[in-house]
């Protein structure tokens, strides 16, 4: 058994003219003496079960997981860089400024990769094939397209500076990735070692990051992973919980620790930094959750009490922005099927009881969001 105190993240090897790290195999019996890891592990775990239990409550909850999942594509894209806003990933692409194109594409992606992901694990279990289907799916028609989509890379990478030889960190070469990635595969279905969850889930994030088998993409993969594994396990029968706002709002930290497990071996902060989030990023989730219940009902009430005539078409249209929530005159047209006077008319009853709200400012081909379900989400 190796102690989470006594842990060795790897060591320094070197190749013809520079140095890599080569992470230490993760498939082992994992022991631990810090009481406070107990404790955090006990508050993560509750707030998941919480948040859960919630979402079962919530009557056809899969018309805002859409938008959990944007949110997710939104600020994983954004700690690489990508400078997409929330509602702008809603908007169809002709709208989008021809400069950010690429941006939104990649969040597309995501969204796509993330979705394509759940999906294939009715058949398939977390693994290479899993992992390089989605990659393939993240990459395809973006800044990484060139960088072997949906396949583990064949040469050496490394992360910050402008070449091996500046570089802040080195990953594995990759004559190691075969024997690296099938260890972590066999350390996630492991589950004799009897290792809980939620440490095992912070630990395969340290270690794919540490590895970074792909050319491209392999932070918004491995931040992916953590929600795979949560639905995978059946420890959240929905996609509801995702960590990038929380490893966003203070990157530095999450880089930071990330690294102190390679250069001090403290893999016991990395672990209670990750368990810290998880039960702050689901408590915010579960109330989240109970917050556009709240506006649902009230917005509903509104409807049935002054929409007269339209209470139908308007309880259509409500029930269409919670999953998309921007849209054009022309949408309401087919969503409703509506004249475009009707359709008009109704945009504009939504508009004076303040739940649309124009987003171009444009005279023509104008765009509506709906703005209080939006702000819910933003942190």
């Amino acid at each position: 058994m190796v102690f989470i105190e006594n842990f060795k993240a790897g060591e320094i090897r070197k190749s013809i003219d520079y140095k890599y790290f080569i992470p230490s195999l993760i498939n082992v019996e994992l022991g631990w003496t810090d009481p406070q890891l107990n404790l955090l592990l006990e508050k993560a775990s509750f707030e998941l079960g919480q948040l859960n239990s919630f979402a079962k409550l919530v009557p056809n909850v899969d018309l805002f997981i859409h938008l959990h999942i944007t949110k997710e594509a939104v600020v994983s894209s954004k700690i690489e860089g990508t400078q997409t806003h929330f509602d702008e990933a809603f908007l169809p692409k002709e709208s989008i400024n021809p400069e950010r194109k690429n941006d939104w594409q990649e969040v597309q992606n995501y969204t796509e990769a993330l979705n394509t992901a759940i999906e294939a694990l009715d058949t398939l279990p977390i693994s290479s094939r899993l992992i390089l289907k989605t990659h393939k799916v993240l990459m395809q028609g973006v800044r990484g397209e060139k960088k072997t989509p949906g396949e583990y890379r064949k040469s050496q990478n490394w992360i910050g500076g402008n070449s091996l030889y500046d570089a802040v960190f080195i990953p594995p070469h990759h004559e190691h990735l075969n024997e690296l990635m099938g260890d972590l595969e066999n350390y996630i279905h492991n589950d004799s070692l009897g290792i809980p969850l939620l440490i095992k889930i912070a630990i395969v994030h340290y270690q794919f990051e540490t590895i970074h088998p792909f050319l491209d993409g392999n932070g918004r993969i491995g931040r992916l992973l953590i929600t795979l594994l949560l639905i995978e396990k059946k420890v959240l029968t929905k996609p509801l919980l995702y960590l990038s706002s929380y490893f966003e709002k203070d990157k530095s930290l999450y880089y930071d620790n990330l690294t102190r497990v390679r250069t001090h071996n403290d893999l016991m902060q990395w672990i209670k930094y990750f368990l810290v989030g998880v039960a702050q990023t689901a408590k915010k989730a579960a109330q989240t959750l109970d917050s556009i219940m709240d506006l649902k009902r009230n917005h509903e009430n509104i409807i049935q009490t002054t929409f007269g005539k339209r209470i139908k078409t308007g309880l259509e249209l409500h029930n269409y922005l919670l999953k998309q929530p921007l849209i054009t005159v022309k949408d309401v047209q087919h969503i409703c099927d509506l004249s475009p006077k009707a359709a008009g008319e109704l945009v504009n009853h939504f508009i004076e009881k303040k739940m649309l709200k124009e987003f171009t400012g444009q005279f023509r081909n104008r765009i509506f969001m709906y703005e209080p379900y939006l702000n819910l989400f933003n942190d």
